[in-house]
């Protein structure tokens, strides 16, 4: 039997978008973190302290302040994009009809 989805309401859609890109999020989190801290590791065993360079603890701060802010950047962008990613389906469904799935 075949089904066609001819129309996806765009706030649940944002909604759920928005919860798994934030689970994503939380998924790469550790690996930001471990790559920030090398960094900072890396600029601390080179002796790269100069004028010129950003102190290491500044450093690590704002890798850690954006690594606790990632998930929450990765779920409002996946809301948006899901919000906008249904209004769009929606209205290229009303010109080819939509996606057809075969159901039992």
């Amino acid at each position: 039997m075949k089904r066609t989805i001819k129309r996806i309401a765009p706030l649940p859609a944002g909604k759920m978008l928005g919860v798994l890109y934030a689970c994503l999020g939380l998924i790469f989190l550790p690996i930001f973190m471990l790559a920030a801290a090398a960094g900072v590791f890396a600029q601390h065993a080179q002796g790269t302290e100069a004028s010129s360079t950003a102190p290491a603890a500044a450093v690590a701060g704002i890798m850690f302040g954006m690594g606790i802010l990632m998930p929450v950047i990765y779920g409002v962008m996946g809301f948006i994009g899901g919000v906008i990613g249904a209004a769009v389906y929606n209205l290229v469904a009303r010109w080819i009809g939509g996606i057809e799935l075969e159901v039992e």
